[in-house]
């Protein structure tokens, strides 16, 4: 939001400098971003006077002139066409920085002819002999050209030539006090602050404060003199509960006065002509838009209503009689858009014809111009929260919808119509026709209680009732105060001012009181220290979080922060179905209409963070997230996972193609992530993955029993990659941190003495037949408890598959480690060993051993 000082002072009667200023505003809680003085960028340039004009002896356009300067008489050489003698204008010494080009002046001879400074022009020099060919028309975002400082044309000239500056300036007189620019202050408006959006509402807050005294005089209605030929008929109360308008016929519309033009010009707008700088002054003025339609385009009377299918009939021989099609509607913006049921919408032709859409804006169809005579004013009040998803579905970012979004004074209708009546007939004359009103004023800001001791007890300053009143009264509130025991009460009701949604209870009163006073006012008092050492509290998940972080970034992964929501079709995917989303975890107002469902996984996201990056020229992708996921029914049912995807492009190199990283990789770097905390991996058995966005064969799970899954791994799906527009192949590894079992506690801080293995150990090949259906790593489990202290390791080294089998079977082979500590192991150990194993896998899994 941006105002001129100027401007601030229209109503706020005040002798504070600009610091203070800035200073009362930062302490009543606006968020000063920036304050310019457009003079600041013209300190280094004078008034000065052409003595004389001489055509150079080396260049046809350029012309040596004696110039009277502050550092006294001056040769400079000029390439203006309008350079002649007496001519008052802008001089930029030697040793000058201008500001728009970045270079600093200095002497230098210009065809033999030394020029000791340069006459300044509205625009770039047109010839190529001056050596300072500047374009100085901009300083910071201020121009030097007459459009744009309220300069007639006969003051300067855009194009070919250098300023024209009144005959009676003294010569060595600041320009800046000559061609003046008002100072632009800038600040962030919080969303619950909806009057700050006008500089009325910065004024009262400010006068509150104490920095001056706030007055704003009362709107005075301009008498009608006929009735209204255009009438207001709302079919929507819902979407837009009150519109008063009024017709003005007679115009003269042309271009804003200057005044005007430059209060529009210094916050950033481009004026138009005047009826649509009015509306654009009183929106910033007051906070409350308005807009303007051309009425000789208007057919009929304004009709509110939601959007609404056109209606198509067909031939009488045709399949259906009649189709339903969206209407097209053209912005002021000059896109076109579609009309969509829920939007509210501006119509004429007893509803058939689309003109604008309430809140967000208007059409070219009834868009004035300057040929317009006859103008009708809207001022209405539109639904914040229809207006902010009319905007997000169409994408039209507008100051109207900015502001109706954020909630607009309901009682400021009539208010903005007959302000702008008068700024339209003081500059383009008319006759007023009376206002028109449809609808009724929606209720405003309930009243609040305010407890008096809360003031106390929130922020521990005390403070009279007094004062209270006075700072209530001041931002425009109505407390009622008892006229006798006012510091003994105990409550006061408070009527809030219809421009201030945001105040709902007590603490939210505390809140402007202290914001007034001045938070310096807060007791400064520390809190007592704790007794005994410090201690940082972290709770065992968030220690494993922690290490599954630090060991994933030492594995070369780069951490990254996705959404916690997604698309809702991509969670369907995910879960196996449509009919298993639950309405529990849909959003009802998302941030963008494709993260509208919260995240049963983190793989999605970071499949397509990873396309992203490979999009801007990334070879290798290698991306983690640590985080909440919500695998469950309800919102409440969040789990923390941690998960990482790899997508790696074909590397070449003069050795060879590396490795590529694979479904064995991927269970290698989360085998580290379990080591690193504490959890054995012997304990999880390795099975199928599950979830139609894993790739079957190429991807697996870890589960504690047969039925509790805490971690997948593995290569995601390509039907998956391809539904969420990322290049395969994807691999990627999911952990649950919050389902593994609690790691044993430490007893004591002495490792435990190393068992050391002394015996050379020895090894035994067992190729198994079983059921194509009988997972490899049940073999492998089964086989290492059959002796767990005689058996170090067991792992698959060979599966066969072929005739000699038979049909549904396979032969896993499968090499065993024995290794005694103490004594050597004896043949018939070996072979007891041996059998426990065969017995162990038969018994589990129903294999027999290969003849």
């Amino acid at each position: 939001m941006k105002f001129t000082l100027p401007w601030l002072k229209d109503y706020l009667e005040t002798s504070a400098d600009l610091p203070a200023i800035l200073e009362a505003m930062t302490q009543a809680g606006l968020e000063v971003e920036d304050a310019h003085d457009p003079k600041d960028a013209l300190k280094q340039f004078t008034v000065c006077r052409i003595v004389s004009a001489k055509q150079h002896p080396n260049a046809d356009k350029l012309q040596v002139c004696q110039v009277e300067t502050a550092d006294g008489m001056k040769e400079i050489v000029c390439g203006g066409l309008n350079a002649r003698p007496g001519l008052v204008t802008a001089y930029a010494p030697i040793g000058a920085y201008i500001p728009g080009s970045g270079v600093t002046l200095i002497p230098k001879p210009v065809r033999g002819v030394v020029s000791n400074g340069m006459l300044c022009s509205g625009g770039e020099m047109q010839t190529d002999e001056d050596p300072f060919r500047l374009r100085i028309a901009r300083f910071d975002d201020w121009k030097f050209r007459a459009e744009a400082l309220g300069l007639s044309e006969e003051q300067a000239i855009a194009d070919g030539g250098i300023i024209e500056l009144p005959d009676d300036l003294k010569v060595g007189s600041p320009v800046a006090d000559a061609l003046g620019g008002d100072t632009v202050i800038d600040f962030e408006v919080t969303p619950n602050r909806p009057d700050w959006l006008g500089v009325v509402g910065i004024a009262r807050d400010l006068g509150a404060k104490g920095v001056g005294k706030f007055r704003l005089a009362e709107v005075k209605p301009v008498p009608g003199q006929f009735p209204s030929p255009v009438n207001v008929r709302i079919d929507a109360p819902e979407a837009c509960p009150v519109f008063a308008g009024r017709l003005i016929r007679g115009v003269k519309n042309g271009p804003s006065p200057d005044w005007l033009q430059r209060r529009l010009k210094a916050i950033g707008i481009n004026p138009k002509n005047m009826l649509v700088d009015v509306t654009n002054y009183i929106s910033f003025d007051r906070a409350r838009p308005l807009h303007v339609y051309d009425a000789a385009k208007l057919k009929g009377d304004i009709v509110v209503q939601l959007g609404k299918l056109q209606v198509i009939e067909t031939p009488v021989d045709a399949p259906v009689p009649h189709i339903l099609l969206k209407e097209t509607f053209e912005g002021l913006d000059g896109a076109k858009y579609d009309v969509e049921p829920d939007y509210c919408v501006i119509a004429d032709d007893d509803g058939r014809r689309t003109i604008g859409f309430g809140g967000v804006m208007g059409g070219t169809s009834t868009g004035c111009s300057i040929e317009t005579t006859d103008v009708f004013i809207e001022s209405a009040w539109f639904d914040p929260n229809r207006t902010a998803r009319t905007g997000r579905a169409t994408g039209i970012i507008s100051d109207a919808r900015f502001r109706f979004e954020r909630g607009v004074d309901p009682h400021s209708c009539v208010n903005g119509v007959e302000l702008a009546t008068r700024l339209i007939l003081d500059a383009c004359g008319g006759e007023p026709s009376d206002v028109v009103v449809a609808g009724n004023v929606p209720a405003g800001p309930p009243s609040v209680n305010f407890q008096l001791r809360d003031m106390k007890r929130l922020t521990g300053v005390d403070m009279s009732a007094d004062r209270m009143e006075d700072i209530l009264r001041a931002l425009g509130f109505d407390p009622i105060v008892p006229a006798r025991m006012k510091e003994a009460s105990r409550l006061w009701p408070v009527d809030v001012p219809s421009w201030r949604p945001d105040v709902e209870g007590s603490a939210d009163i505390v809140e402007e009181l202290i914001r007034i006073e001045g938070y310096d006012k807060l007791p400064d008092e520390k809190l007592p220290a704790p007794e005994g050492p410090v201690r940082v509290v972290v709770t065992p998940l968030q220690n494993r979080v922690r290490t599954a972080r630090r060991v994933l970034a030492g594995r070369g992964f780069l951490e990254t922060v996705t959404w916690s929501f997604m698309f809702h079709n991509t969670a369907a995917l995910m879960i196996g179905g449509a009919n298993k989303l639950q309405a529990s975890l849909t959003i009802d107002n998302p941030i963008a209409s494709n993260l509208d469902y919260m995240r049963p996984s983190m793989l999605a996201n970071l499949a397509e963070a990873a396309q992203r990056n490979a999009d801007h020229g990334a070879s290798h992708v290698r991306l983690f997230e640590a985080g909440p996921v919500y695998p469950g029914d309800k919102p409440d049912d969040q789990r923390m996972h941690v998960a990482a995807v790899v997508k790696a492009a074909k590397a070449r190199d003069w050795q060879g193609a590396p490795a590529a990283y694979n479904a064995f990789s991927a269970k290698a770097d989360l085998f580290a992530i379990l080591q690193a905390l504490d959890q054995s991996p012997d304990k999880f058995q390795v099975g199928a993955a599950e979830g139609a966005h894993w790739h079957p064969g190429r991807a697996g799970t870890l589960r504690l029993g047969p039925k509790q899954v805490v971690a997948s791994f593995g290569e995601l799906h390509p039907a998956f990659l391809k539904a969420l527009r990322v290049d395969g192949p994807v691999l990627a590894i999911e952990l649950a941190l919050d389902a593994l079992p609690a790691a044993k506690a430490k007893t004591g801080k002495t490792r435990p003495v190393l068992e050391k293995a002394d015996q050379t150990p020895v090894t035994r090949d067992f190729a198994f037949v079983v059921e194509e259906k009988v997972p490899a790593g049940d073999i492998t489990r089964m086989a290492m408890k059959a002796d767990p202290k005689l058996i170090t390791a067991a792992r698959v080294f060979d599966v066969y598959r072929g005739a000699n089998i038979g049909e549904g079977k396979k032969s896993v082979a499968v090499e065993v480690t024995l290794q005694a500590r103490g004594t050597a192991l004896t043949d018939e150990q070996i072979e007891a060993a041996s059998s426990a194993i065969v017995k162990s896998v038969a018994k589990a899994t129903g294999a027999t051993l290969r003849s």
